[in-house]
């Protein structure tokens, strides 16, 4: 079976447990996206607790419904968010934490974005990615929903600015033991969950 088709696999794995669970929360069905999960408000927490969070002006997050905490939290805190729009279709949106005091938790939905956020075609430099994931092993490699974009959004930033630190919020079971990768791939460096933080150690 080639890296594709077991990253497939995987993915419908997850989706599958999540679903059976009662993990997986609004949106639904999770087939196809980053699965949004109960408890993702708690591993955004998790995230905000770290020197590397405490030092970020600026922080880079995904769109997806789940990484919606990330966001909201970062505002709240006066940092100002950069997400990608849904498939790069529009570029990117700038929030700037002064100006949506108080429509913080609007302001961190997709809508909200579109709506309070500005459109910008190159994102500033960011102090740390926060992306999302179906699945991810404890090296850090990761796997999407499928599309490329999160890569691309992660590979263009590095190429841009050199390297930033990138982190995840998945629930628990997101973690596995192995995530097959291709060359293109990029790794997480921190993983948080509703119950814990890891940080990846690469020699």
């Amino acid at each position: 079976m080639d890296v594709r088709k077991k990253k497939k696999v995987l993915r419908e794995r997850i989706w599958n447990l999540l679903s059976k669970k009662g993990i997986a929360t609004h949106p639904l069905p999770c087939f196809g996206r980053i699965p949004n999960f109960r408890g993702s408000r708690k591993a955004a927490e998790n995230l905000s607790k770290l020197e590397e969070w405490r030092k970020a002006k600026v922080i880079f997050c995904n769109p997806d419904f789940a990484q919606k905490h990330v966001r909201r939290l970062a505002l709240l805190q006066g940092k100002n968010v950069v997400m990608a729009t849904p498939r790069l279709k529009r570029g990117y949106i700038f929030l700037n934490a002064k100006k949506l005091r108080s429509l913080e938790d609007k302001a961190s939905t997709i809508v909200g974005a579109f709506k309070y956020g500005e459109l910008i075609e190159t994102p500033p430099k960011p102090d740390l990615i926060v992306t999302g994931c179906v699945a991810i092993d404890v090296n850090g490699n990761r796997v999407g929903k499928g599309g490329g974009y999160g890569d691309k959004e992660i590979s263009t930033l590095k190429k841009m600015y050199g390297n930033v630190t990138v982190a995840t919020t998945v629930h628990d079971l997101q973690i596995v033991l192995n995530v097959p990768t291709e060359p293109h791939d990029q790794k997480v460096d921190i993983i948080a969950t509703p119950t814990k933080v890891l940080k990846i150690i690469r020699v």
